[in-house]
């Protein structure tokens, strides 16, 4: 059997210890691989493939290692029963990764379901701009541990698109902070330039306007980044420590 796994609930929580009353610490989303570590009753410590992170998931829906075809390219993509737009069963978060079984008209049918095609991209597909379409997340709950259109948090929405565009990310804002190299100025900052405070990240969209998923408003929001260093620095005494190119 292989020692690689993937997930196949639409999203599943990632907790600190084996216990729903435990901190959620990120989400496994579907179609991400993992291996087991260790079983323990109704739980599973894994490691995520895609970022190294470790936590404690219950024993869901899990199959051996499946190699993806595609991706969902779109906030929320709607899983049907059959090939047409009648009968919905799910939902999948940009993202998510699935294996093409059959294709049938506008429709494309993984074990789950069928999913409008319109929906996914092929797994090497990149966009020349990463985080092209971060705006799709503008007004999605903040949630702590969160990386989907239910909820989300700030270190997520940047890891979600470098992923999705087949680079690498690190889950957490420290360790992000030490992966990217390039440090740049306040004053040279540019589009894309992603922006770092102790525990908090954001996104540049210009030299003036930044995206992120910001606790004190629970939502993702569009805001002007001096306003942002400023609301930041007054509400939680905290400076910008940080601020890399890609």
């Amino acid at each position: 059997m292989s020692d690689l796994f993937t997930n196949i609930a639409p999203v599943a929580n990632l907790y600190k210890k084996a216990s729903i009353k435990s901190e959620v610490v990120s989400q496994i989303l579907f179609g991400e691989r993992f291996t087991i570590l260790s079983r323990s009753g109704k739980w599973l410590k894994i490691r995520i493939i895609e970022d190294g992170y470790k936590g404690y998931i219950k024993k869901n829906s899990y199959y051996s290692n499946i190699k993806p075809t595609h991706k969902v390219s779109s906030l929320r993509a709607k899983v049907y029963k059959f090939p047409n737009l009648i009968k919905k069963t799910s939902e999948l978060t940009f993202g998510s990764k699935i294996k093409i079984l059959e294709k049938k008209s506008k429709f494309f049918k993984f074990h789950k379901g069928w999913i409008n095609k319109n929906d996914v991209k092929p797994i090497s597909y990149r966009e020349n701009n990463p985080f092209r379409k971060i705006s799709i997340f503008e007004n999605v709950r903040y949630t702590w541990g969160g990386k989907s259109f239910k909820g989300i948090d700030c270190s997520a929405l940047i890891q979600v698109f470098l992923n999705f565009n087949n680079k690498f990310c690190p889950r957490d804002t420290k360790d992000q902070l030490k992966f990217f190299k390039k440090n740049i100025k306040l004053k040279k900052l540019k589009k894309n330039d992603i922006i770092y405070w102790k525990g908090h990240v954001a996104l540049a969209l210009s030299s003036k306007k930044l995206i992120h998923a910001y606790g004190p408003m629970k939502k993702t929001v569009i805001m002007g980044i001096n306003q942002t260093i400023e609301r930041i620095q007054q509400t939680a005494k905290l400076k910008v420590i940080g601020i890399k190119r890609l």
